[in-house]
Formats: structure tokens, sequence, C-alpha cells
């Protein structure tokens, strides 16, 4: 899937939070929550439409994929495109970054011995 912009972001939450909801709801909260008008709203989710990853059916707004799969695929698109899809070299840049703990090498030995 796409990567969502900041605003398609946004507006997928309130999507997936309410799992389903009419139109005119989502236009109401998204004035609530975000201060957009009911135009912008209904460009958002067209693009989102669009993008894939909401439905509008008979005024029903619902999301076609979870917000874990969406993040699953993001996480996906940045080990292909940064580190040559490569995990080790996206585990390794990050252990350098951020000095892993003994605790985090641990949780990170578990998972390998896990799936070992």
């Amino acid at each position: 899937m796409t990567q969502l912009t900041d605003g398609e972001l946004r507006l997928m939450k309130i999507i997936w939070e309410r799992k389903q909801l009419h139109s005119q709801d989502l236009v109401e909260i998204c004035n609530e929550r975000l201060g957009w008008k009911k135009s912008t709203t209904y460009t958002m989710l067209k693009k989102l439409i669009t993008k894939g990853a909401a439905r509008n059916e008979h005024a029903d707004v619902s999301a076609v994929v979870t917000y874990d799969e969406y993040i699953y695929d993001q996480r996906k698109q940045v080990i292909a495109r940064y580190f040559n899809n490569s995990l080790p070299s996206f585990v390794n840049m990050f252990a350098r970054e951020e000095k892993l703990s003994k605790k985090d090498i641990e949780e990170l030995e578990k998972i390998i011995k896990k799936y070992d």
C-alpha cells in the first residue's frame, strides 16, 4: 500500500477507531477533532479510497486494511527501500544508533531463537 500523508493517516485513525461509520458522522468528527470542513473530509476520504485504504459504500465508511496491516506494510517498504531488503542491516543500524540495553539484546535473542 502507498504511504499515507499525515492528513490521510489522521483520517484513517478515526476510521480505524470507529470500524464503520456513516459519512456524515465522519464529517462531524473531523470537524470537531481536526477542524476540517465537509469538503476537506470528502477530499481526503476520496484519496484514501483511491489508495485502497478505505471504502465508502452507500455512505458507510470503513477501512479496507487494518492499522496493523498498514504498519506492517510500511515497515517492509522502509527495509526494502533503505536497507536493500536486509533485516540484519536494519537491526545493525538501529543497534548502533540506539545503543541497545542488555534487556533489549535479550529480547532480540528470544525473538531469534523463537524462529530458529
